[in-house]
């Protein structure tokens, strides 16, 4: 049932994503669809084959052993239901915004990490392209959180749907109204600010980390509201990145890291 939950989220966010990057695109891409989304769509397939024979349980898997176990900060304290849930979220999300730091910052992590930012367009699709070994590592990331904060079931759940939903959003190549988009920054990443963190100005790429809400740039000092060649003109993807056959190519993509 979790599956198909989580399944039919994201192919409902995906497709409206899709139909408002169609009718109201932000930007000119360098490249046509059909040039770039058979990788980015087929390094999805791989990611997805790969976590199920690895870790088939997943982070879900992980939460529920905890529970069995009686292992974890809430399996040990008597607190509210509610607040275990809001509580995992919470940790879960600092977390990935610890983890997404950490990718650029570690050279060995930033070798599978610039497979997401070697993409010269910016589009839903974006969201969706993770190295495969990323993806394991990531997992295991959440997984031991998860474990350690003896996390609900059902806030994993929530946070996997929310964190697929939301990248799925700050990666699509649309624009809020300016008045709405100025609100929506003060609690969400919105296109506008992610695209930023897809600049080819390194200052800019190192910054607005989160992938969800902006809080955590602006506690941990990472937060850049303007780019400095102005929305419009942001220069997207990686200086050293520019041969076509590594960018938009399934087995560039998994090259990359190897280069």
């Amino acid at each position: 049932m979790e599956a198909i939950i989580r399944l039919t989220i994201f192919l409902s966010v995906l497709a409206l994503m899709v139909g408002w990057e169609v009718a109201r695109p932000k930007r000119q891409p360098r490249y046509n669809r059909w040039q770039r989304w058979p990788a980015n769509l087929g390094i999805v397939v791989i990611d997805t084959l790969v976590t199920r024979l690895l870790v088939p349980a997943g982070v879900v898997g992980a939460a529920l052993w905890a529970q069995q176990q009686g292992v974890g900060l809430f399996n040990m304290l008597q607190v509210p239901a509610w607040l275990a849930v809001v509580a995992s979220f919470m940790v879960l999300d600092i977390a990935i915004y610890w983890q997404h730091r950490a990718f650029h910052r570690i050279p060995v992590l930033w070798r599978l990490h610039r497979v997401h930012h070697a993409d010269p367009d910016f589009d839903v699709t974006t969201g969706l392209r993770f190295h495969p070994i990323e993806i394991v590592l990531s997992l295991g990331i959440k997984a031991a959180v998860a474990v350690a904060l003896g996390a609900p079931v059902l806030a994993i759940i929530i946070f996997e749907v929310v964190l697929n939903a939301c990248s799925l959003f700050n990666h699509g190549n649309v624009a809020l109204p300016p008045k709405l988009e100025k609100a929506v920054r003060k609690v969400l990443i919105t296109q506008e600010l992610h695209r930023i963190h897809h600049s080819s100005v390194k200052t800019e790429t190192n910054s607005n980390y989160g992938f969800s809400v902006s809080w955590w740039d602006h506690l941990f000092n990472s937060y850049t509201g303007q780019p400095q060649a102005g929305s419009d003109n942001v220069d997207i993807g990686l200086t050293d990145y520019r041969d076509a056959s590594l960018t938009t190519k399934l087995w560039g993509l998994l090259r990359i890291p190897f280069g």
